[in-house]
């Protein structure tokens, strides 16, 4: 049973997770940067570590200084939010070696669906269908250049780990291939701590339609329907409608099942999002939007997994219409979004 657990994370997430754990009589731990003291998570926290100065990977990116806060502090668990370390597979079999849970994938599942390339192959080997890319991980542009070739232009060139519009830049020719190559290696690393790249033929204007998993250690699979993400700014979802206005009821029932299908391919226990290119292994920012319609708690349903309860032996029965909205705070002069607020 789960006394205290540790937050890896900090903003919406953070205090997301903190006021579930709160529903449910579990103390929390959070940690904190020394540029985020005054953070609403840190002071909602039961506990509150300062790990590191205000630079990502000495502190929300520190595997050691959140594993210490966490022997430290005495808590069983660690939640990683989504970004950051949540998607790392070395920080998940970390945790495993010290004893501490993981309140997520195992590291194997994150290895395989965490990873942009190695999620390809896995549903490629369970017969989903895939966009063409790079047939492995990218480092250096030059190999770049040979994958854009084979796979045609215009590219998205994309972080092999995290998301969230980060380490993403698109090229329309060779020429400006190196360019927005290197400018999203940088962000990658900084944001996620990896260099390793992806590349994706550029679809243009798609329909962003992703589909909610649940998964229990126990083999069950349910998905909770599907949320239109389409409208987007620097690659940053701002509103999501449920469901998706231009799904048909056939359309739905097979992307529902090829997300299911996608899910048990990949081992998946606990929570999921699949999109209709490979899905990423952590819970998603929209996900309260989907679960809430479902009546679920995102937070306590990948709880309640830790301990191996049985959840999902029923389908998905259909929800009530819903859309969501993000309040962006930004520079009216470039529009560059730099807050926000949910």
């Amino acid at each position: 049973m789960i006394r205290k657990l540790l937050v890896a994370n900090r903003g919406e997430i953070a205090v997301r997770i903190i006021r579930a754990c709160r529903e449910m009589g579990i103390e929390t731990v959070a940690i904190y940067s020394e540029a985020d003291r005054e953070a609403l998570h840190a002071k909602l926290a039961d506990e509150a570590v300062c790990i590191g100065p205000a630079a990502l990977s000495e502190s929300y990116l520190s595997m050691e200084r959140i594993i210490s806060a966490t022997i430290v502090t005495g808590a069983q668990a660690i939640h990683p939010g989504f970004g950051f370390l949540s998607e790392n597979a070395k920080f998940a079999a970390l945790c495993e070696k010290c004893n501490i849970i993981f309140v997520g994938p195992k590291a194997e599942t994150i290895e395989r669906l965490g990873n942009k390339q190695l999620a390809r192959e896995t549903m490629q080997k369970a017969g989903v269908p895939v966009i063409p890319g790079s047939d492995r991980a990218v480092f250096d542009y030059r190999d770049g250049l040979q994958e854009a070739e084979k796979i045609g232009y215009p590219i998205m060139i994309k972080a092999a780990l995290g998301g969230g519009g980060k380490g993403m830049r698109l090229s329309g020719s060779k020429e400006d291939f190196e360019k927005n190559f290197r400018i999203a290696q940088a962000e990658a690393k900084q944001c996620f701590g990896d260099d390793a790249m992806y590349l994706e033929h550029y679809i243009k204007g798609p329909r962003h339609v992703e589909f909610q998993i649940l998964a229990d250690s126990h083999g069950n699979v349910v998905h909770l329907g599907e949320r239109d993400c389409s409208i987007q700014r620097k690659h940053q979802k701002l509103i999501e409608e449920a469901p998706c206005s231009v799904l048909s009821s056939r359309q739905r029932m097979e992307m529902g099942q090829t997300a299911v299908r996608a899910a048990k391919a990949a081992g998946y226990e606990k929570f999921i999002m699949f999109l209709h290119y490979p899905p990423t292994s952590i819970g998603e920012m929209e996900s309260p939007f989907t679960l809430m319609a479902q009546e679920f708690g995102a937070e306590k349903v990948i709880y309640s997994h830790c301990h191996g309860e049985k959840r999902y032996d029923d389908s998905f029965k259909g929800y009530v219409d819903g859309i969501e909205y993000k309040l962006v705070s930004g520079d009216y002069l470039n529009f560059k979004p730099e807050l926000v607020l949910r």
